[in-house]
């Protein structure tokens, strides 16, 4: 059975138990809560929790010296970059408008808004943190001490460390492909991957608990929730897909959407079965030069450069679940925190791994910068696999978008 199928299953076995148990309360079910489901769905949390540090620190520093060929290329890199930062905050900026329109995690009853915060882990962070504190403490004067309170609110002054740490080993062996240091990092970043995958080997036993402790306790009303949540994210990248992508292509590569997207119509269906950018790329690059006639040396360079950077529905899909989980915590996000979910989810999702799952532990770090459980993760890993097969698309899209406009932005300069 494939793991995917796994985590469905646990999902269904836990909510089905669950609510069995919420026909039935008493003395026995809190007992079974709180010393069984809740204490084993905090171990499997924990797992990711453990390694979100290093590979934090690992992926964006390779992030950030895998743009070396930006360098090779000169005026392709710097609108190869340009295009990907104003790609990925417009895709977080439509998925903030869809869930603060739509409200997904709104209408539980306050009671059970209430109960459902005393059933996480408490946020360490006295005060979500403002727009105004994180201008002032990017720089960190001790980035050790970031590293060790991280996950206590000082995420965002690590990131910027290493993404300055990152820039300036670019500059200094940005030539050397095989610095001893470079390859210290991917393999801290290989390992941080491989115990995530540990981690998401235990998911089916870690969602089935999580989705018990909440059905147990909530009934129904949470998967009605967690439905709308779905619905959400789905319209938000098909809006992102087709309307944004659309008018991109329409105005800035002169080229039919409907042309375009009939045929990349290969990619969208590996991306989809795959749930993995590196998978696709093969694909997308043998697309790019045979079905949109682009050239060889600009859509290799940007699909490879996409796989990794240019990740739009993985940044869209981390600003609507940190919107929902604050707004089923009962938790308000001021325009300041929303700032800050802005930014750093398109700083996360430019340093996710392009495989299945890789997007859950920078979404955890989103989550606890702004101040809301980060245990809400598991109540959105039972359908995540739907929605990585289909933010998977929007990403590998978007990659060959930027393609197609830096063709016709390079045709122009000839």
């Amino acid at each position: 059975m494939s793991r995917p199928l796994k985590i469905i299953l646990g999902l269904c076995s836990g909510i089905f138990l669950g609510l069995i148990c919420h026909q039935y309360p008493g003395p026995w079910l809190n007992a079974a809560i709180a010393y069984i489901s809740q204490p084993l769905g905090q171990l499997f949390m924990r797992l990711i929790f453990m390694i979100v540090v290093p590979l934090v620190f690992s992926s964006l520093i390779l992030g950030i010296f895998e743009l070396q060929d930006f360098k090779q290329l000169g005026r392709v890199g710097v609108k190869t970059l340009i295009y990907t930062v104003l790609a990925s905050f417009s895709s977080v900026l439509v998925g903030l408008a869809f869930v603060s329109i739509f409200k997904p995690g709104e209408g539980l009853d306050p009671e059970m808004t209430k109960h459902l915060g005393a059933l996480s882990e408490p946020v360490r962070s006295s005060q979500p943190a403002t727009f105004t504190a994180a201008l002032v403490s990017l720089i960190p004067k001790n980035p050790i001490a970031s590293a060790a309170n991280a996950l206590e609110g000082d995420m965002l002054s690590l990131m910027i460390f290493t993404l300055i740490f990152g820039a300036a080993l670019l500059l200094v062996r940005g030539d050397n492909k095989r610095d001893p240091l470079v390859a210290c990092l991917e393999t801290v970043r290989a390992v941080s991957m491989k115990i995530v995958d540990f981690a998401m080997s235990l998911a089916p036993l870690g969602v089935a608990a999580l989705m018990f402790t909440m059905t147990a306790q909530f009934g129904l009303g949470l998967i009605a929730n967690l439905g709308k949540y779905t619905a959400v994210v789905i319209a938000a990248l098909a809006f992102q897909q087709f309307i944004v992508f659309g008018l991109i292509l329409k105005l800035l590569a002169r080229k039919s959407p409907w042309q375009f997207f009939s045929q990349i119509k290969e990619v969208m269906l590996t991306a989809l079965s795959t749930a993995s950018s590196n998978a696709t790329l093969p694909t997308s690059i043998r697309v790019a030069e045979n079905n949109l006639k682009l050239n060889r040396n600009i859509s290799s360079f940007v699909l490879t450069i996409g796989s990794a950077a240019n990740q739009n529905g993985t940044a869209l899909f981390e600003g609507v679940t940190v919107l929902f989980l604050a707004q089923l915590y009962g938790i308000h996000l001021g325009l300041d925190e929303q700032l800050v979910v802005l930014f750093m989810s398109v700083v996360a999702g430019m340093g996710t791994a392009g495989v299945p799952g890789g997007s859950i532990p920078m979404m955890m770090i989103v989550l606890q910068t702004v101040g809301v459980p980060a245990e809400g993760i598991g109540l959105i890993l039972g359908v995540d696999r739907i929605l990585d097969m289909c933010r998977t698309v929007l990403n590998v899209s978007g990659d060959l978008v930027c393609a197609q406009v830096i063709q016709a932005s390079e045709s122009k300069n000839q």
